[in-house]
């Protein structure tokens, strides 16, 4: 009865052989032929060879010198492989957790930059539309309408974090802008200025998705 509670007792961890000799208990198996319990240990010393013996002997008692002890005295268990594999498994968590955060967000990033680069244009139209119009504007009810989606529009996309690109008296930025040309001046004060906006360009959230086109001024030589 006490030899059957000590095989259910066995732990992983580090036992010391009668003869002083430290092993480390690896793990348990059963032997497919004899259906017995074997224990798989290795020696911490030494060689450091890895030896199989069963559970029943590996636990049972032997005489020394008149007097009975455990074959292998059990020493401390190993916390360290499970503690080990227990951090390793939680960082491997924790950055497949960021990786899985920092994909969602550059995807979520990329369809928002595809969707506006679709749909700036057709904001732009509508813009260039009710310049066409502004003569007018205060009795057709048509371009009311037409000025009423532009904000709508207007007042989405700021909501989505996009904002225009300033161009018209700011100094040249290449950063933000494109020259598409030069205009000639003789004021140095307009040297390096924006003279006209060919087309709008915006950011999303401080990023440039599209670049303004612009004119620049050229000191007059």
């Amino acid at each position: 009865m006490n030899e059957e509670k000590k095989e259910t007792n066995l732990k992983l961890g580090t036992y010391k052989h009668y003869k002083d000799k430290l092993y480390k208990v690896l793990f348990t198996a059963i032997n497919t032929e004899t259906k017995e319990d074997e224990v798989v240990y290795q020696a911490m010393c030494g060689d450091e060879k890895i030896w199989v013996r069963p559970k029943k002997m590996f636990l049972e008692e032997v005489e020394v010198e008149g007097k009975k002890m455990p074959r292998f005295q059990f020493i401390e268990e190993d916390k360290s492989d499970w503690q080990d594999k227990y951090k390793r498994a939680l960082a491997d968590y924790q950055n497949l957790l960021k990786q899985t955060a920092r994909e969602k967000a550059e995807f979520g990033r990329f369809a928002r930059e595809q969707f506006l680069i679709e749909i700036l244009p057709v904001y732009d139209n509508l813009k260039m539309s009710l310049i066409h119009f502004q003569e007018d504007a205060d009795q057709n009810n048509w371009v009311k309408g037409i000025e009423y989606v532009t904000k709508q529009f207007k007042d989405t996309l700021a909501g989505m974090g996009v904002e225009e690109i300033k161009t018209i008296g700011m100094n040249f930025d290449h950063n933000t802008m494109e020259a598409m040309d030069n205009e000639e001046t003789e004021d140095k004060k307009h040297n390096g200025k924006v003279a006209k906006e060919i087309k709008a360009g915006y950011k999303l959230n401080g990023k440039v998705v599209m670049p303004a086109k612009v004119i620049v001024y050229k000191l007059k030589n």
